[in-house]
């Protein structure tokens, strides 16, 4: 089986076992989503749904965020790991989504990519699950389930976003991307497939 068809076979069977696709990190606007992506990095969803409901009822948007101030921000966060870094790359993009974007989050990639802490991955998940934008975001479980179903053999999950987005198509990408996820979770962790 070439992985053109390796391909089709695992969209086929994910949209069976996975026909919907809910957002794991939950939000109630694109800030949220956001601050919730950029707080899941070296930190679970599950970690991360128990601080954000923290975290977002005293701030759901920048101007918030930057009167909670960097302590608070990191007071509340600290479960999440990498919280020095972290609190102060939420304080910082709060900031500048004030001051140069009126508090609205940008639809582009070039504008998401060059706040504080938010890289390529963060911003295809919210170019994808916030604003709707075909994207297939990379992070290590899929980058591995890519690797172990035969579909890339990239040393990155640049090269790995790249050989994926050429084996799927296009409309298939936002859910394709949960869906590699959720299987992950449940059937090919990082111990064992």
């Amino acid at each position: 089986m070439n992985k053109k068809n390796r391909a089709s076979f695992i969209l086929d069977y994910l949209n069976i076992i996975y026909p919907n696709t809910p957002i794991p990190l939950n939000h109630n606007n694109i800030f949220e989503l956001l601050i919730a992506v950029l707080l899941s990095a070296q930190c679970t969803d599950k970690k991360v749904n128990q601080i954000t409901p923290i975290l977002f009822s005293k701030a759901n948007t920048a101007k918030k965020m930057i009167n909670l101030g960097k302590d608070n921000i990191y007071k509340i966060i600290k479960p999440c790991g990498l919280a020095p870094q972290k609190s102060n790359a939420i304080f910082s993009l709060s900031e500048i989504l004030v001051n140069s974007f009126n508090s609205v989050v940008p639809e582009s990639f070039d504008e998401l990519e060059k706040f504080p802490g938010v890289g390529h991955k963060t911003a295809s998940v919210v170019m994808s699950q916030g604003f709707g934008h075909p994207a297939f975001p990379v992070d290590t479980h899929i980058h591995r389930l890519a690797q172990r179903w035969g579909l890339t053999n990239g040393k990155n999950v640049k090269q790995t976003e790249n050989d994926l987005k050429n084996l799927f198509p296009i409309d298939s990408w936002n859910k394709l991307h949960l869906q590699f996820i959720f299987y992950g979770r449940e059937f090919c962790t990082a111990r064992g497939c």
